[in-house]
């Protein structure tokens, strides 16, 4: 070493695990910094902490190599062990931006936020502060840096536009008020050391600025979107210092579709009105972290009836977030890296999920339970009984092993990381830093800990191992790259214009997110071929994830031409219709694509074999917005010497859960179809995929005939096996006539009703059912297919719609002329109504009568006159389309 070192510093560093880390960090240290060094040496405490920070984390290493100036610092600090509040960090920070007035302010806050974890972690490791203390205090840091990053930008925005301002009862103007919504670990003050912050930003109502500013006056809404870009550019900019935080703004209303800073009451109205149940659960972890914080507590007395409900059952909410982790489980299976501290089994997950789970269950009787901070809502659950002080006890030595351990992967090099290393090396270093001797010692903790949670989670939630039900798959976010600035400034200036004037708000918001107007959309190309965009678009795509993202963003930008020409009439109802359906062929068929390398991926196995067969609208080629795919997935299941993984049906159940996500999986991309497998044998109780053999097997001998009746409209979509299709139509049809005519009409009759009674419930509510309620839809779809199997007329191998089967149903003597007119015109009738409601107004299939715009341009979009005309054809054709089908099933 270049200066002769005291016994005692080098018995500290013979005392670490590995002493050449130690060694080669003061070598650095007295080579590149020898005053600051010289000085250090002087006290053996603070070198010793200086040369332990350096074998914990070498991340710290390279900032006190980098910031010499910080170690006279870490000196002064290091006694004072007190957990820093926000103010407290505040101040710290308000001195550090005096001796640095001259740095940008990103760099200000990321060096500022690395000096601090040199204190807060050399407590960690020296086990001076609970878990709980530790993550309390990065939170706080995460909260100062958040309020100073506010001021700044207030500042150059009121410098800009003046002070927004709102009216109050009175007609009084006020300031406006504005508050940094904190969700996740940051909103539960249980942040980690490399978390990215999740934030929603809110501001108190809508007006206009002062004006008083160089750019004059602006509405409130232009002025706090502008705002909270500043902010993410000041915390989240990246330079030679990295930066302060990385933040994570998708999980505010509508995800990345929607403006960057909301009104409260547009927040409110959003989820009371739209928000899924995962991110009315998200709310039990938020808080203000910076801003106004009265703001966020009328935010909070707005929505927490709607997290919390008196009326919740317990196996609901089990049932909620079970399904939550089920699919963290399937989006993480196949992974061949080490035990994922937060997502694995038996992880820091799982515990939130219990606490969260019981606290959703619980909480709407006893607001006692209503804790945001997981160790304290577990403590509060042992006292009125919901766990055991056993398992409390398990859970918070477990919580204490895992988050430690998550502390140390995290540390060593800055990176939001959560698996331990498999490396023998990198395992052994790990579990050094963890206080063990051996490898062994560390798996055998790791394990030990591991089942402590694996106990009560199953306790809790029943046996975890199952497949997630499918239908699920559309209701869980994935996780993908964070959100980049400048895409979110680009997304909320487009929604800021005028879009048309009557648009469904999906296509309004899909339209803003790439930046255009609906003028500025190119119609589609007739003959576009969909599946080659699409496969090209996921080719250069390097993981599941960027795999997801590229289909939904060509997706997308497909389906808005579609959208947009036909808003803007220059395409036909058929031509919407067959381009919709050709992009969903190409979306499924790119999807298997996917699912076979994720299948050969992860279980380095054959080519998976699956085909897919489509019912309802995608059966009749007749895919319209917001249509569900109905589809059976049939897999080459015959069983071969060669071949063992043929007829696994794990395997083709792990390949449906892909697929289903493919499709259905929101991302911050959004989704594209959400899949139905209900229809599959057995319905739910039935496995997700089945072998050609059984599929035939279980139409010839078990399915009922409300089956045979959607069996009538299958249609090979994707995959290797075309066959199947003919082959399956030919056994539907003489499994029917082999059914008493007779049977089959009061059978039709029966589930018509049934359908009617259970989802078409309006009588008194102003609305009409166009697809389940009298005379709808469904009775035209039940008649014509009750009519295919009563007279052996299979759909025609090109025209599949139900339009042009009823043409060939009156050429076949089997539909009379009267029938046949009323169908025709029905049918004509509603296809254009559903179509329109779905492009105006969205997926629904109730008209409410009192919508007066929405009716009167449905109306003109039809070629009717007024409203009160369409009204008026509606009730006509609802009348005749119910005479003829109770005429025709008798």
């Amino acid at each position: 070493m270049p200066i002769d070192l005291s016994d005692k510093l080098r018995s500290t560093i013979a005392d670490l695990p590995d002493p050449g880390i130690g060694e080669r960090f003061l070598n650095d240290l007295f080579e590149r910094h020898p005053r600051e060094a010289a000085r250090a040496a002087r006290n053996e405490a603070l070198i010793s902490d200086l040369v332990t920070l350096a074998f914990y984390s070498p991340l710290l290493a390279t900032t006190l190599l980098q910031h010499p100036e910080y170690i006279p610092w870490l000196e002064r600090e290091r006694a004072d062990v007190r957990i820093r509040t926000k103010d407290d960090l505040l101040e710290s920070l308000a001195r550090f931006s005096m001796t640095h007035s001259q740095v940008e302010p990103h760099d200000l806050l990321a060096r500022f936020r690395r000096r601090e974890l040199l204190r807060i972690y050399l407590r960690d490791i020296r086990r001076l502060a609970t878990v709980a203390e530790i993550t309390e205090e990065i939170s706080n840091l995460a909260d100062a840096v958040l309020e100073f990053a506010l001021r700044i930008a207030t500042q150059e925005m009121d410098n800009r536009f003046g002070i927004a301002q709102e009216t109050d009862q009175k007609g009084r103007l006020r300031p406006a008020t504005f508050c940094i919504v904190a969700l996740g670990k940051l909103g539960s003050k249980e942040l980690n050391y490399s978390s990215d912050i999740d934030l929603q930003f809110l501001y108190s109502a809508d007006g206009k600025t002062s004006g008083s500013g160089s750019r004059g006056c602006v509405t409130n809404r232009e002025y706090f979107v502008k705002l909270a870009e500043q902010i993410v550019r000041i915390v989240g900019r990246q330079s030679g210092e990295g930066a302060a935080y990385r933040i994570d703004l998708r999980l505010r209303p509508h995800g990345t579709l929607g403006a960057l800073s909301i009104s409260l009451d547009e927040a409110a109205r959003y989820y009371e009105r739209e928000a899924r149940m995962w991110e009315r659960q998200m709310l039990i972890r938020s808080r203000a972290a910076a801003g106004d914080v009265d703001l966020f507590r009328g935010f909070e007395s707005r929505t927490s009836s709607l997290i919390y409900s008196v009326d919740q059952r317990v196996e609901d909410a089990l049932r909620s977030v079970g399904r939550s982790k089920q699919m963290i489980d399937v989006q993480n299976r196949g992974d061949n890296g080490g035990f994922n501290v937060k997502l694995g089994k038996g992880g820091i997950r799982e515990i939130e999920f219990i606490a969260q789970a019981l606290q959703l269950a619980h909480g709407g009787r006893d607001r006692w339970l209503r804790a945001a901070h997981t160790l304290i809502s577990l403590s509060r659950l042992v006292d009125r009984g919901h766990i055991s002080s056993t398992e409390l006890t398990d859970l918070y030595q477990a919580y204490d092993f895992l988050r430690r351990l998550e502390h140390v992967l995290q540390m060593e090099n800055g990176l939001q990381t959560h698996t331990v290393p498999n490396s023998p090396d990198h395992r052994w270093l790990v579990a050094a830093r963890m206080g063990f001797s051996s490898i062994g010692a560390f798996d055998a903790a790791l394990e030990t800990q591991r089942k402590k949670v694996r106990t009560v989670f199953t306790r809790v939630f029943g046996d975890g191992d199952d497949p997630p039900p499918i239908a699920a798959a559309s209701e869980i976010e994935l996780q993908p790259s964070e959100v980049e600035p400048g895409n979110e400034r680009k997304q909320a200036a487009a929604l800021l214009s005028n879009g048309p004037p009557m648009m469904a708000p999906y296509f309004s918001r899909l339209i803003a997110a790439h930046g255009l107007t609906i003028e500025e959309i190119e119609p589609p190309n007739e003959a576009v071929d969909y599946h080659s965009i699409l496969s090209t678009a996921v080719s250069s795509a390097s993981d599941f994830r960027s795999c997801l993202a590229a289909l939904r963003q060509s997706w997308s930008a497909e389906i808005i031409k579609i959208a947009a020409a036909d808003l803007k009439g220059e395409i036909s109802l058929q031509l919407a219709k067959d381009l919709q359906t050709r992009l969903a062929e190409a979306s499924l068929a790119t999807a298997l694509s996917i699912t076979r390398d994720q299948m050969r991926d992860r279980f380095d196995v054959r080519p998976m074999r699956m085909s897919a067969l489509g019912l309802g609208k995608l059966g009749g080629r007749g895919v319209d917005y917001g249509s569900d795919l109905d589809l059976i997935l049939i897999h080459d299941g015959e069983s071969r010497p060669d071949d063992p993984e043929a007829a696994n049906p794990e395997y083709y159940a792990r390949a449906a859960e892909i697929l289903v996500t493919a499709l259905s999986g929101m991302t911050r991309h959004g989704n594209l179809y959400r899949v139905d497998l209900r229809l599959r044998p057995y319905g739910k109780n039935g496995t997700p995929t089945v072998s050609r053999t059984a599929f035939f097997e279980y139409i010839e001998r078990h399915a009922a005939i409300w089956e045979l009746l959607a069996y009538a409209k299958l249609r090979f979509v994707a995959g290797p096996d075309r066959d199947i299709e003919a082959d399956a139509r030919r056994i539907v049809h003489s499994r029917a006539a082999s059914i008493e005519a007779s049977t089959l009409a009061a059978e039709t009759r029966s589930v018509r009703r049934r359908l009617e009674l259970e989802r078409a419930r309006t009588r008194g509510s102003g609305e009409v059912d166009i697809k389940y309620g009298e005379g709808g839809m469904l009775d035209i779809y039940f008649a014509t297919r009750f009519l295919q199997l009563r007279d052996y007329v299979p759909d025609d191998q090109e025209a599949r719609a139900t339009g042009p089967m009823i043409e060939r149903l009156v050429s076949r003597g089997s539909l009379p002329a009267e029938s046949a007119d009323a169908l025709r015109r029905g049918y004509r009738f509603f296809s254009e109504l559903d179509h329109q409601i779905r492009l105006l107004a969205g997926r629904t299939t109730r008209l409410a009568l009192g919508k007066r715009d929405l009716l009167e341009s449905t109306a003109r979009r039809m070629g009717l006159d007024t409203r009160e005309r369409l009204i008026e054809s509606l009730q006509i054709h609802r009348v005749e389309v119910r005479s003829a089908f109770e005429q025709i099933v008798r």
